[in-house]
């Protein structure tokens, strides 16, 4: 049931895109009320996707950012965390 934080992170990925299992949640979940670093990498991945699905809604179906862009979406990630 133990998960080390290689998996940890794996799972955390899976769970964003909805691909993770009630289990891999769970076991998730309890390895993040233990561990502090896997916690924050969930918090940071989280804004991550979130400051990327909204320069995505906001600038249509495009698949890569130019460097303003870039600059843009880095400075919203640092303010968030």
């Amino acid at each position: 049931m133990k998960l080390t934080c290689d998996e940890a992170t794996q799972i955390c990925d899976k769970s964003q895109y909805s691909e993770a299992t009630f289990w891999e949640k769970l076991k998730l979940n309890l390895h993040l009320l233990l561990c502090k670093n896997c916690g924050l990498y969930s918090k940071q991945n989280n804004v991550m996707t979130k400051c990327y699905e909204k320069h995505k809604k906001e600038e249509g179906n495009k698949h890569c950012l130019c460097a303003d862009e870039k600059e843009v979406m880095e400075k919203q990630i640092k303010e968030k965390i």
